[in-house]
């Protein structure tokens, strides 16, 4: 994260006088090349402005900037929005990618034929998959993004992502006061919370725009950030993440076309899926508290000319999720999906790709290493709400998904995502040989049953009724997606 809390501090560029603007001429009383003059209030004048707040907050911003940085102040103080300041995290999400990434490369916007290639690479990517699994193409269209169109595309995902324990965070600024003060100090709780909001917008802010450095499109943490039926890729980050690889970047491109529209076959026709992810983050973000006792201390010794000070207790250590043990079946869910997901992808990507690219197992290889050791996506997350989303198991999952192709078929695989229910456990991912040949539960007469109860039928259930028999009952002889022992 940035040193400098809320975009003050030092511009850019250098000041255009050169040396001169940074230092002082100490035959000067402290002189600079501003002309500064003790009798200005905003520290443009002599002096180093010690004994002067805003010299102190503004004092390194040239005259130039100084309307800028009042717009800035005065979104932070005026905000009434809810618990995060969007409109200031997606401004300082924009400034992050203009800067550029640390090895210089700075956006751009996407060109014609980047456009085309983006496209032929998806529909390529997609005739490919029709062959290895059973739910067909979940891409309506196909776009190529830059890192800014990235941002502005996936800003109301983060929203749904990180407002739960913003909230939470907000409350408990509010909290922090004796109970007989905030009564007396419902202005000074207004602005707390004002300030909180602005704080997480900058966090998020800086976060996403950093993260728009290295996705290579919308799906890369696992989680649908993007439209729905909308496979984007960027060119950009895809040129850099394959620079040094040795593959040509045809085939990363490929690659990478495949990952993504397999992901948004999954979430375009799994429809419980989505909100089952995001229920998950947002029951975790449920179990985080706030550690009261440091904000107060923080609050208690706050001092006026270094907002950054609340900044920094909101990036280290205020929240501890609770040790509860729902707290950590949340988590459990969690982390079980998101491995299931992608260990889902990574198999049949996989099984697309191994005869057709002859660097796919190398690509392969390479994205389980990236999404295993943490990118920016869990460094995020970790920072704002305590919460890694790592699929610590990718490896198990994917296993278990490529054994079930072998036993079940494809059919019979992916049947397993018509109810959450019929999906494995953690504790089938220890075992996948148990589960691969496991009778499973079949929702075919619960589904007919409900279907009769609601147009007014009575529905007769025969309990004795076997699961080989309900299996069997169809007429054209073929598997129900719900029916996967076969």
């Amino acid at each position: 994260m940035s040193d400098t809390p809320f975009g003050f501090g030092l511009p850019p560029e250098e000041p255009e006088n050169g040396d001169e603007g940074k230092k002082k001429d100490p035959a000067g009383g402290g002189q600079g090349s501003a002309g500064q003059s003790p009798m200005n209030p905003f520290g443009f004048g002599a002096g180093d402005g010690a004994d002067n707040p805003f010299a102190a907050m503004f004092g390194s911003l040239n005259p130039n900037d100084l309307g800028a940085a009042f717009q800035q102040l005065g979104q932070m103080l005026s905000y009434e929005g809810g618990p995060v300041n969007w409109d200031m995290a997606k401004q300082i999400a924009r400034q992050t990618v203009s800067q550029g990434t640390a090895d210089g490369a700075k956006d751009e916007s996407v060109g014609p034929a980047d456009r085309s290639a983006v496209e032929e690479a998806v529909r390529l990517a997609d005739l490919w998959l029709d062959g290895v699994t059973s739910m067909p193409s979940g891409a309506t269209t196909s776009v190529a993004w830059s890192r800014a169109e990235w941002v502005e595309a996936t800003l109301p995902a983060w929203q749904q992502l990180v407002d739960p324990v913003a909230e939470r965070v907000g409350l408990a600024m509010g909290d922090v006061l004796p109970e007989e003060m905030q009564a007396m100090a419902g202005p000074l709780i207004g602005m707390m919370r004002s300030m909180g909001g602005a704080m997480f917008g900058q966090q998020i802010g800086q976060a996403v725009g950093a993260l728009a450095g290295e996705v290579v499109g919308s799906t890369d943490i696992g989680l649908p950030l993007g439209p729905a039926g909308k496979a984007a890729l960027l060119p950009l980050n895809i040129e850099s993440f394959g620079k040094d690889l040795g593959v040509a970047k045809e085939e990363v491109r490929l690659y990478l076309a495949l990952r993504e529209a397999a992901h948004q076959r999954l979430f375009t026709h799994v429809p419980w899926l989505r909100s089952h992810l995001f229920g998950a983050v947002e029951g975790y973000a449920r179990g985080i508290k706030v550690d009261t006792t440091k904000l107060e201390d923080v609050v208690g010794q706050i001092d006026p000319t270094h907002p950054e000070q609340l900044q920094e207790a909101l990036q280290q250590g205020m929240f501890q999720p609770e040790d509860t043990p729902e707290q950590k079946a949340s988590l459990a869910r969690l982390e079980t999906a998101l491995a299931l997901v992608e260990g889902w992808v990574d198999a049949v990507v996989h099984e697309a790709a191994s005869t057709r690219l002859t660097s796919a197992d190398a690509l392969r290889e390479t994205l389980r290493r990236r999404r295993a050791s943490g990118g920016p996506a869990e460094q995020t997350f970790a920072t704002l709400i305590g919460l890694q989303l790592r699929p610590r198991r990718l490896r198990d999952a994917s296993r278990l998904w490529a054994s079930l192709t072998d036993a079940r078929g494809v059919d019979g695989r992916d049947g397993l995502w018509a109810h959450p229910d019929m999906l494995p456990t953690a504790t089938d991912l220890d075992d996948p040989d148990g589960f691969v040949h496991r009778e499973q539960l079949d929702f075919s007469e619960l589904d007919k049953m409900l279907g009769e109860a609601a147009s007014g039928g009575k529905p007769k259930i025969d309990l004795d009724k076997g699961h080989e028999e309900n299996g069997s009952s169809h007429e054209d002889g073929k598997d129900d997606k719900g029916d996967t022992s076969k």
